[in-house]
């Protein structure tokens, strides 16, 4: 609102000092941060007290984890202070013109919403299982045919959002118009569809990918503003002609201004941080993780880098796999044997390092870890993920 009120007032002949300088991302983008920080913390403080009052608090259920029950009745939800903190600051500074802003304000709203009802009916309603989770597909599937099919439709003519980036090969792209070579209107909007489907595919896995990885204080905020931050670099490298040129990547004009929802999305996730942060004051809840996941997906797809996600996305990835492994092979060895056998003591694979079980195929590590160590390792190697994704760029 910000922008579009100088900008209103540059073009009627207005020279305010210092008017200028929203025509620069960078600066909106700091600003961005800075407002997101902010809010977060101011925002929350109050959000939590709310909260608080209302006995919004988490249902804790022993599972026989180290400092499980010491959590029960923190508040819950959190994730409306890092939706507020999102949204602020990008409607002040943003180009709400900008078709790539409006598609993750949207993703935020709506995968914020998804979640909203999640929590409230577990909260609310006192169904722990929450919204079923065919519902919650459905809605993901929405969103992701919505976006697919807005950015194959809205790019440029020599800009076609089905080139990508791929990785350790040499051109570093693909075009999904490959995996089906023939030409005429009906191969055409089969390669559009498969767009949309592949897209759509990459939304809802990394959406309930972070929603898995939400378990212990601070890790989903803590690996998603890691992600957040990378996808932010690739973003201004990918806009940059001098930088994409050296290291050959492929050059994405006008990208820039997704810089200025990646400082919100960043800036937002560590004022949540100051809550969230072990031990907790508040969780997030997936009114927070659902959208954190979503608004990922997004805005790799934006720049045309989400066959990085992998392993940019590693921890969300391993996450999901975890919970998969662990689900598929109880229920094949209960079929085969009739006892089921767990491979991790717990999963999703964060629980495996905090809970004891004698039964699992896993045993190591052999001692019990603390909740804020897991954390704190899982960063890292979010850090350690992230370099790896960006060196790929030039390793070909």
């Amino acid at each position: 609102m910000l922008y579009h009120l100088f900008e209103y007032l540059n073009n009627a002949g207005y020279d305010f000092p210092g008017a200028g300088l929203m025509h620069y991302i960078s600066f909106r983008a700091i600003c961005c941060a800075v407002v997101a920080i902010l809010c977060s913390m101011l925002v929350g403080k109050r959000i939590i007290a709310t909260l608080q009052k209302k006995q919004i608090g988490e249902t804790i259920r022993d599972l026989g984890l180290e400092g499980q029950l010491q959590k029960k009745g923190t508040p819950t939800m959190g994730g409306i202070i890092i939706l507020i903190s999102i949204l602020v600051p990008i409607l002040l500074f943003g180009d709400l013109t900008n078709v790539n802003n409006l598609l993750l304000i949207l993703t935020t709203v709506w995968l914020g919403l998804l979640g909203f009802l999640d929590d409230y009916i577990k909260v609310f309603k006192h169904n722990k299982d929450g919204l079923n989770g065919k519902y919650k597909i459905v809605g993901q599937v929405l969103l992701g045919v919505i976006v697919g099919l807005t950015l194959y439709l809205t790019a440029d003519p020599g800009m076609s959002y089905s080139r990508t980036t791929i990785p350790f090969f040499k051109g570093n792209e693909f075009d999904y118009k490959w995996l089906i070579p023939f030409s005429g209107p009906v191969v055409r909007a089969l390669q559009g569809g498969l767009y949309v489907l592949v897209i759509t595919f990459i939304i809802t896995a990394v959406s309930n990918g972070a929603n898995l990885t939400d378990g212990m204080d601070g890790l989903a905020a803590g690996v998603s503003a890691i992600i957040g931050a990378t996808l932010g670099v690739l973003a201004y490298l990918s806009g940059h002609t001098g930088f994409a040129e050296y290291l050959n990547i492929m050059y994405l004009p006008n990208i820039g201004e997704v810089t200025v929802y990646v400082f919100c999305f960043v800036g937002a996730l560590l004022g949540f941080l100051w809550y969230n942060s072990f031990p907790a004051q508040v969780f997030m809840g997936d009114t927070g993780s659902l959208a954190l996941g979503g608004i990922i997906a997004v805005l790799a797809v934006i720049i045309r880098k989400e066959l990085l996600l992998p392993i940019l996305c590693g921890i969300f990835l391993v996450e999901s796999l975890s919970v998969i492994i662990q689900r598929y092979y109880f229920k094949y060895t209960k079929k085969k044997t009739g006892t089921g056998v767990r491979v991790f003591r717990m999963s999703p694979l964060h629980h495996h390092f905090q809970k004891e079980n004698p039964d699992a195929l896993l045993q190591k590590p052999a001692r019990i870890q603390p909740e804020n160590k897991i954390v704190v390792r899982f960063w890292i190697v979010s850090i350690l993920l992230a370099v790896i994704t960006i060196v790929t760029l030039k390793i070909r």
